[in-house]
């Protein structure tokens, strides 16, 4: 077998976005039943916070959905098949990963779990490194100058 240096046809982020949120929050709970950080707030905020945590997982849906009508692979392991531009990807470059960011700080207020905000922070940084800056490069180097006239037009977070 001979290395022909080509880059392969995937992203390369270092694990599946879901993924990663999902760990953050179990890490989150068990820390929170060994040493409680619970977080004031009011009913009414803990509320409004649950129907955030609805509308997080809705935009991730919407995001998902985009991908799934335009035909390309929604898991980031995979090759990108062509650029989504529609729906959510009209205001953010990143609309599944926005909506499990916010469902996952709503998350935190609704359970009162400081823990899951403190560890959102790795999380994050975690998430911009190790998979959408990844992303990026991988479109640039599939789709060239039509993604990047893309990110011109797009913030890449809200």
């Amino acid at each position: 077998m001979t290395d022909t240096g080509a880059a392969p046809d995937r992203p390369g982020v270092i694990a599946l976005p879901p993924l990663i949120y999902l760990v953050t929050i179990v890490l989150a709970f068990v820390l929170a039943l060994a040493v409680p950080l619970e977080l004031r707030v009011s009913k009414p905020v803990r509320w409004v916070a649950g129907f955030l945590v609805v509308a997080g997982i809705w935009v991730a849906v919407l995001g998902r959905g985009a991908f799934e009508r335009a035909g390309t692979n929604v898991n980031p392991m995979q090759p990108s098949t062509q650029l989504v531009l529609a729906g959510p990807y009209r205001v953010t470059r990143n609309p599944m990963y926005m909506g499990m960011a916010i469902a996952c700080v709503a998350l935190a207020v609704a359970t009162i779990n400081g823990w899951l905000l403190v560890l959102l922070l790795p999380t994050w940084a975690v998430m911009h490194w190790g998979v959408i800056l990844r992303e990026e490069r991988y479109l640039t180097r599939k789709f060239g100058m039509e993604y990047e006239e893309y990110r011109r037009r797009v913030r890449r977070y809200f």
